[in-house]
């Protein structure tokens, strides 16, 4: 029997890094499980409905990711990078939760 054919245009690398995904009404602490320029992939860390669009901090980088949800499986999510923003210094209004989240979540 022959593998699955990885059908990704971009190579994915491992991360295991600690995040928490930000939405309207939601804080949810979860694991980067691996990432590729055009997307990654979460471990969370209870199952629960996502909404389309969330906000993902990588709590090591201190980057705060915009993300569209295109996948669920069990515990598991794949999201596609809208692109990313540091929560470090001057950051636009719209990032405000997520870098609310991040100092909630002890970043600094």
């Amino acid at each position: 029997m022959t593998p699955p054919q990885d059908r990704r245009f971009e190579p994915r690398s491992a991360a295991n890094a600690r995040a928490v995904v930000v939405a309207p009404g939601l804080e949810l602490p979860c694991l980067i499980v691996d990432h590729s320029p055009a997307g990654l992939r979460l471990r969370l860390d209870r199952k629960l409905a996502l909404p389309d669009r969330v906000f993902v901090i990588d709590m090591a980088q201190a980057v705060v990711i915009e993300a569209e949800v295109v996948w669920r499986k069990g515990l598991e999510a794949g999201l596609k990078r809208h692109g990313q923003s540091s929560l470090r210094g001057l950051i636009p209004s719209r990032f405000a939760a997520a870098r609310a989240a991040f100092v909630r979540a002890g970043g600094r």
